[in-house]
């Protein structure tokens, strides 16, 4: 049934590749990537899979469940149709440029096309060195790629634009890593998640090319991403680079909105880890944003300047929107044209921003400075004390947040949010009700029924999310190998905005052992 894939691998029939073979570390000049097999492993056995992407394939549970596919997505078979590469692309990491970087640790098995002639493309990511791959090993560990794998859907299921995950699959390997480069490196198992997304292209793509002064590649590389990606904008020309720019602008926007939405912290923004799709891409040192606090990165590498902090990151997707204009700079050869495209970011995300918020309070629609005054008023008392963002926003959902409650009744309700009851202080609660009183008043002047509120915020607020605390508890059992969590996790994520009363405790709060536990609180970038 896998021999059935469909593999079109039009990026490799149109862009120019490496015309050097053999697979050792280089800088790759003139070429858009470079043809790289999987490294085979010892003992594969697949985790888990996604029925919903293996079904965007075409692929049955039936085709899911057979020793070829665990040795497809390990890397151990290439079908004759795969075309496998590695991409050439730069980027500015934590601000700075950073040169050549490329797929150094993932391998682009090619594109399928599916019976509904969608494009996807299939990427292992932990299967072995690639030419970009500098002094590391282009493995994966477990821990983080059983964390991309269940984020990937999980965020999918949120709503949030993102690349998926097929399959995470165990090598029979260890790989030495040290988790917070400390000096206390050691063996970890080994791991492989296939990723799909209708393309992996990302900012850095043309931002290499643009560095390096090769106009015509970069020219040629537009035009395949145009025609390929966004064939709506009509044949390539100046007007169109210019469409497509404001395109991308658009697509970020919505994306860090989603973002801000359900508290997702990306952890490492750099422009190579930027979708010129606008999906979430690359899920390393993420975090969930727990106890609400705009000044929390989940990154140890960003611990200082917290450069991508929760609340940061609109600022800083529009930066590395200056890095990809420019980037495309000359093929433009005009400045205005640009700036004035880049503020499409900002007014889309200031009108999706407003959409969102008026969604989460459960209000008609966001009206002017009234309800942006309510809504920075909301944020400063989710900071009062320690308080889950998550359980708080359901609770305004609640029915007993209803204008005739009493100030009991109001304080009860939001109190399963705090994390230290105790700290709340009689100024506290004060400020708290005063301001639910405030947002009372607010839905009044909509007059829309409570029930009917109540189904529309619980749409867009989710009750379950990929906890970090969660996400390492099924770490530690994978590790054992028992992945029954994983699966659990994976089917508790498919409906994020539902009760399901049978598995609230995958809505509770971060319990205090985790605070400080390795995976729980901060990562590294290391994998």
């Amino acid at each position: 049934m896998l021999d059935a894939l469909r593999f079109d691998n039009r990026f490799t029939r149109e862009l120019p590749g490496d015309p050097e073979a053999a697979n050792f570390r280089r800088q790759v000049l003139g070429a858009c990537y470079s043809r790289v097999l999987p490294t085979p492993v010892a003992a594969p056995k697949l985790v888990a899979y996604s029925p919903e992407v293996a079904a965007l394939l075409d692929l049955t549970p039936a085709a899911c469940d057979t020793p070829l596919f665990t040795e497809v997505f390990s890397g151990n078979r290439v079908l004759r149709s795969m075309d496998p590469f590695a991409m050439c692309y730069g980027g500015h990491q934590f601000g700075n440029w950073a040169g050549q970087l490329g797929d150094g640790r993932a391998i682009e098995l090619g594109e399928v096309l599916n019976q509904r002639d969608q494009r996807w493309a299939l990427q292992l990511k932990g299967a072995g060195p690639t030419p970009y791959s500098r002094t590391a090993d282009g493995l994966a560990v477990l821990r983080s790629s059983v964390r991309e794998f269940l984020c990937s859907e999980a965020m999918h299921h949120l709503g949030v634009p993102t690349t998926r995950a097929l399959s995470l699959v165990t090598t029979g390997e260890e790989v030495v890593r040290d988790m917070f480069y400390n000096g206390n490196p050691r063996p970890e198992p080994g791991a492989i998640v296939c990723r799909v997304a209708p393309s992996f292209i990302r900012f850095g793509n043309f931002e290499i090319l643009a560095a390096r002064g090769d106009v015509e590649l970069l020219r040629r590389f537009v035009d395949y991403t145009i025609t390929t990606a966004f064939p709506e904008l009509g044949a390539p020309n100046q007007a169109t680079y210019l469409a497509w720019f404001e395109e991308v602008c658009r697509r970020t926007a919505i994306m860090i909105v989603h973002w801000m939405r359900v508290g997702f912290v990306h952890g490492v923004m750099n422009t190579d880890n930027m979708s010129i799709l606008g999906l979430t891409i690359d899920y390393g040192p993420y975090g969930w944003l727990e106890n609400y606090d705009p000044d929390w990165t989940p990154n140890t590498t960003d611990a200082q300047g917290r450069r991508y902090r929760y609340g940061a990151q609109p600022e800083i997707a529009l930066w590395n929107l200056v890095q990809l204009a420019n980037a495309i700079y000359p093929l433009i050869g005009e400045v205005p044209p640009l700036q004035a495209a880049l503020t499409i970011y900002s007014a889309t995300f200031e009108a999706e921003w407003r959409k969102m918020m008026a969604g989460k309070l459960g209000l008609i629609e966001f009206n002017g400075e009234a309800d942006a005054n309510l809504v920075a008023e909301l944020l400063a008392v989710l900071q009062l004390t320690e308080t889950d963002m998550p359980i708080f926003f359901r609770a305004l959902a609640d029915p007993a947040i209803h204008a005739s409650a009493g100030d009991q009744a109001l304080t009860a309700a939001v109190a399963g949010a705090y994390y230290r009851p105790e700290t709340v202080t009689p100024e506290i609660t004060t400020q708290t009700i005063a301001w639910l009183r405030r947002y009372l008043a607010r839905l009044a002047q909509d007059g829309r029924e409570d029930l009917e509120r109540q189904l529309a915020m619980n749409r867009v607020n989710p009750k379950y999310v990929l906890r970090n605390y969660l996400a390492q508890l099924a770490i530690d059992k994978c590790e054992q190998g028992e992945n029954s969590l994983v699966l659990e996790l994976l089917d508790v994520l498919r409906r994020p905005y539902d009760e399901q009363p049978a598995r609230t405790q995958y809505a509770q709060k971060r319990p205090d052992w985790a605070r400080q536990r390795a995976g729980c609180s901060m990562l590294s970038c290391s994998s």
